[in-house]
């Protein structure tokens, strides 16, 4: 495998495109699983088991690095020790963790399929720049980029594990009705879980200073941001006692 920066800029410049696309159809139209899915027709797709979905959709984020990793024979650079324990360290909870203990709704098979598309491109795309492209000073674990990027992203999949942990505690495994979340961030916002992904990324982002990482932070924001908004409609219409002071995805703003 050739070390191609060229290659690096052009994906991560799709990626910005496609958020951009991404973002105005969320806007319009959230995607179609979880409690988004139209419910009272006939259903023609194939739905899969949320359990399995998720482990096929999240796997290739991070089977894709680890294999870049393996190819290369070597992981003493600075670049895959943080691709390793950020970006790996993500996917390995969200493929053989979260996967494990989700209580969600089954998602049609085409959103899994994309899903699969999209995380086998960016887990190439994170895993080439930092592996073969990324460099970076001796001193670079001293730089205020670093030390920040790395506390944003910890407090973020920090709100978004515990997050996840409220949600599945809201219902009981033969539960299906929803409830309204509380404690932790949701005390302040109704896309609490997607909050703290999108600090996540810009937090990985930060750390690595690479364009890749900043495109992938993008694109969370485009895509699960909006989300958050259409997660905090329904909550507003299905509940009639929801908390009036609640953001959708910004703490006191938004």
């Amino acid at each position: 495998m050739q070390c191609n920066q060229d290659m690096d800029y052009y994906m991560s410049l799709c990626l910005a495109i496609i958020s951009i696309l991404f973002l105005i159809r969320q806007f319009t139209y959230p995607a179609a699983y979880g409690k988004h899915v139209v419910t009272g027709k006939k259903q023609t797709y194939f739905m899969v088991p949320a359990k399995y979905g998720w482990f096929i959709q999240e796997l290739p984020s991070f089977l894709v690095p680890v294999v870049v990793i393996l190819y290369r024979q070597q992981c003493s650079s600075l670049g895959c020790k943080m691709l390793s324990f950020m970006f790996c360290g993500h996917y390995f909870h969200r493929t053989f963790i979260y996967s494990a203990f989700t209580r969600g709704r089954p998602s049609p098979i085409r959103i899994v399929l994309m899903a699969v598309v999209f995380c086998t491109y960016n887990g190439f795309l994170q895993g080439h720049c930092m592996i073969y492209v990324a460099t970076y000073p001796k001193d670079w674990c001293m730089d205020l980029r670093f030390l920040s990027g790395v506390l944003i992203f910890c407090l973020g999949m920090g709100i978004n594990i515990h997050s996840d942990h409220i949600l599945r505690k809201l219902r009981k495994p033969s539960e299906v009705a929803y409830k309204i979340p509380q404690g932790g961030m949701f005390n302040y916002v109704s896309g609490a879980n997607y909050l703290g992904e999108i600090v996540e990324w810009f937090g990985y982002a930060v750390a690595t200073w690479s364009l890749p990482g900043f495109a992938f932070a993008f694109f969370t924001l485009c895509c699960i941001g909006p989300r958050a908004c259409h997660h905090h409609k329904f909550y507003l219409q299905s509940f009639k006692d929801y908390p009036p002071e609640r953001k959708a995805l910004i703490p006191f703003i938004f």
